[in-house]
């Protein structure tokens, strides 16, 4: 660390104020390791997030949040400069722009009632197994609307998405997912459209067999929701943020949430952690093989 401060002295011209700055910063955050039994060398991205989920909750300022980050992550960049680590723990974290995100999201409740409002003709088929794949796998919208049946797998039960940027993942169907879509499939999906489906077709249509847009999904899920009043909150985000924090709060970690929702930014998964009922600690038991 002193070497650090130093570096900042000598070879980046910083004022004095500025150094007792990220000293201060340092420190706090060592003295945050070492409570939990670690130390700045064996800083994980994990810890990183647990600091910064802490900050929050001490409902510290952005501007200090982001000053905080901005010093260990220039820490990191230092010691990796340095030959001393290979890794940025801070590196995914990125700053503060304006007021933290609300989450909103539906209860176990809400979700298994959802699942239950359409009914049996083709439409009530297509938009269960709509639902059911939304709220089953976290995919966002551009994910569902760009959805091909090369893409599915229904025999292994798994599912690519690729997102805007054509960044793909693959993530896995659960039971309620995969019976629905299975579903669709076999009898609703040839019916809609009027012709066996290829591989390279879109998978959810509207009833002129043209995909279906992000408008038409929005407009289907305001209708649903309009059937247990919550149109207001009814959205796609709504089914992508439930997905994520049932998972926390049934006993899932933030790294296999990432993984499974594609997010690069961790302060998106903190922004989730923070709603659940999961402390600093709990984190650290489930995500530290000594804790």
């Amino acid at each position: 660390m002193r070497e650090f401060i130093e570096y900042l002295k000598t070879e980046k011209g910083k004022a004095e104020n500025t150094l007792i700055a990220y000293q201060r910063d340092l420190n706090a955050f060592e003295k945050y390791l070492n409570e939990r039994g670690k130390s700045l060398a064996a800083c994980g991205e994990s810890d990183a997030v647990s600091y910064v989920l802490d900050l929050n909750n001490q409902s510290k300022s952005k501007a200090t949040i982001n000053r905080k980050v901005s010093a260990l992550r220039n820490y990191y960049d230092y010691r990796i400069m340095q030959g001393k680590a290979q890794s940025n723990p801070f590196a995914k974290i990125k700053s503060v722009k304006g007021d933290r995100r609300q989450v909103d999201y539906l209860s176990i409740e809400e979700a298994e009632k959802l699942m239950t409002l359409p009914g049996d003709d083709k439409k009530g088929i297509r938009d269960r197994a709509l639902l059911e794949f939304m709220y089953g796998t976290g995919a966002r919208v551009t994910e569902v609307v760009r959805l091909r049946f090369c893409d599915l797998n229904l025999r292994m039960n798994f599912v690519t998405l690729k997102d805007a940027d054509d960044e793909s993942r693959i993530v896995p169907l659960g039971r309620y997912a995969a019976e629905a879509m299975t579903e669709y499939v076999e009898n609703a999906y040839d019916e809609i459209c009027g012709r066996d489906h290829e591989d390279d077709d879109f998978v959810f249509v509207n009833f002129r067999g043209e995909p279906l847009t992000r408008q038409g999904i929005w407009k289907i899920l305001k209708d649903y929701g309009a059937m247990i009043d919550i149109a207001d909150r009814m959205t796609p985000q709504i089914l992508r943020d439930s997905f994520a924090v049932h998972i926390l709060q049934n006993g899932g970690d933030l790294k296999t949430l990432q993984e499974l929702m594609g997010f690069e930014d961790m302060s998106v998964g903190i922004a989730y952690l923070a709603v659940t009922d999961i402390h600093v600690r709990d984190v650290f038991k489930k995500t530290h093989p000594r804790a």
